[in-house]
C-alpha cells in the first residue's frame, strides 16, 4: 500500500485507464496548461499530448455536447466540471442526451462518458457555488451517480466509471482534494452500486456519503465514549443505490440516521427513508431521522454557514433522539 492524496488518486486512476484504452480523452477548463484547477491532472498534458487532454473555453454546455456526440463515433471522453454547479450550464446534453442515448437509439449507441468534478460546499464561496446536486441526477434513469468519500474508493470507483459503458456523474469535493489515504500499489476496480460498511455497531445505523461522512465518523467516535455502537455506512454509489445493505444493517440496529449534504426536500435521505420503511418497518424501532442542509441558498457569512451545514453534533443528537436517550 502507499498514501496518497485525493487528487493523486483522480489522477492516477484516469491517466491508467487512458494508457489503457487510447480511445479515453480527457476535457475541460484547465485540466491541461493549468494541470486541472485542482491539480487533479497533473503531468497529465505532457504524458498523453494535446489532443487527449484538452483545455476547454468557459462553455460547459458546448464541450458536453461535444463529449457526449465523441462517443457515438467510439470515444470515451471524461468531462472535468471546474465544479458540479457549472454542470447546469451543460445539464441539458446529460439529461436528454447522454443520459438517453442508449434507449432511443434502441442499443445502437452506448454512451461511456465520465463526468467528474467537485460537488457541495466548500467554505464561504457564496449560494452559487455551494450546492449538491447528486439527488438531481440520481433521480434521471440512465445516469450513475458516484460520490467517493476517500482516495481508496475514488481510484477504484474512477476506473470503473470509465470502463463503464454507460454515463457517470462522478462527483469529488475541493475541501477533500488534500486528504490523503492507502491506496494498492497495483491495480485495482471497485464495483459501482456496492456501499461499504466503513465501522460496524450494534446500537444504531448511520448512513452518509461524500466528504460529510466525516462527520459521522466524529459522531460515532463520541458516542462510543458514551456507550453508543454506531453502525457507518458509506454509500459510496447514490445510483444506483445500494438498499440491500442498508435494510441488513438496520435489521440488526433497528435504528436509522442519514446525514447528507443536501436540501432537505426530496433528496438522496428522502428515498432511503421510503425505501427503509417499505421493506424493513417492523424492524424499526424509532422513526427515521434525516439530517440535511437548511432549506435556504447556502450563505456567505461563516456564522451562518456553520449553522446551515450539518454537523457532528446534529448527528450525536439525532442519535439520542432515536435511542430515546
Amino acid at each position: 500500500m502507499k498514501t496518497i492524496q485525493f487528487r493523486e488518486a483522480i489522477c492516477e486512476a484516469m491517466s491508467e485507464e487512458m494508457r489503457r484504452d487510447e480511445s479515453i480523452y480527457l476535457m475541460g477548463e484547465e485540466v491541461a496548461e493549468y494541470n486541472g484547477a485542482y491539480k487533479a491532472s497533473k503531468g497529465m498534458l505532457d504524458e498523453f499530448g494535446a489532443k487527449r487532454v484538452i483545455d476547454t473555453p468557459i462553455a460547459e454546455l458546448g464541450f458536453s455536447g461535444i463529449a457526449v456526440g465523441s462517443t457515438m463515433t467510439g470515444n470515451r471522453p471524461i468531462v472535468e466540471f471546474m465544479t458540479f454547479n457549472f454542470s447546469l450550464v451543460g445539464i441539458d446534453q446529460i439529461i436528454n442526451n447522454a443520459a438517453k442515448i442508449r434507449q432511443m437509439s434502441g442499443g445502437q449507441f452506448k454512451c461511456p462518458i465520465v463526468f467528474r468534478g467537485p460537488t457541495g460546499s466548500a467554505g464561504q464561496l457564496g449560494a452559487t457555488h455551494s450546492q449538491a446536486f447528486e439527488n438531481w441526477f440520481a433521480n434521471c434513469p440512465g445516469l450513475k451517480v458516484i460520490v467517493p468519500s476517500n482516495p481508496y474508493d475514488a481510484k477504484g470507483l474512477l476506473k470503473a466509471a470509465i470502463r463503464d459503458d454507460d454515463p457517470v456523474i462522478f462527483m469529488e469535493s475541493e475541501q477533500m482534494y488534500g486528504d490523503k489515504g492507502e491506496v494498492p500499489e497495483g491495480e485495482y476496480i471497485l464495483p459501482i452500486g456496492v456501499a461499504e460498511i466503513k465501522r460496524e455497531g450494534s446500537d444504531v445505523t448511520i448512513v452518509s456519503f461524500g466528504k460529510i461522512i466525516k462527520e459521522a465518523y466524529a459522531a460515532a467516535d463520541a458516542l462510543a465514549k458514551e456507550g453508543v455502537s454506531c453502525e457507518v455506512i458509506d454509500l459510496r454509489t447514490v445510483r444506483p443505490l445500494d438498499i440491500n445493505t442498508i435494510l441488513d444493517s438496520v435489521k440488526k440496529t433497528n435504528r436509522l440516521v442519514i446525514l447528507e449534504e443536501a436540501w432537505p426536500f426530496g433528496n438522496v435521505s428522502t428515498e432511503i427513508t421510503y425505501q427503509v420503511q417499505e421493506k424493513a418497518f417492523d424492524f424499526l424501532d424509532a422513526p427515521i431521522i434525516k439530517i440535511n442542509t437548511a432549506d435556504t441558498p447556502a450563505p456567505y457569512s461563516p456564522v451562518l454557514l456553520e449553522e446551515w451545514l450539518p454537523n457532528s453534533e446534529d448527528v450525536v443528537k439525532a442519535v439520542k433522539k432515536v435511542l430515546y436517550k
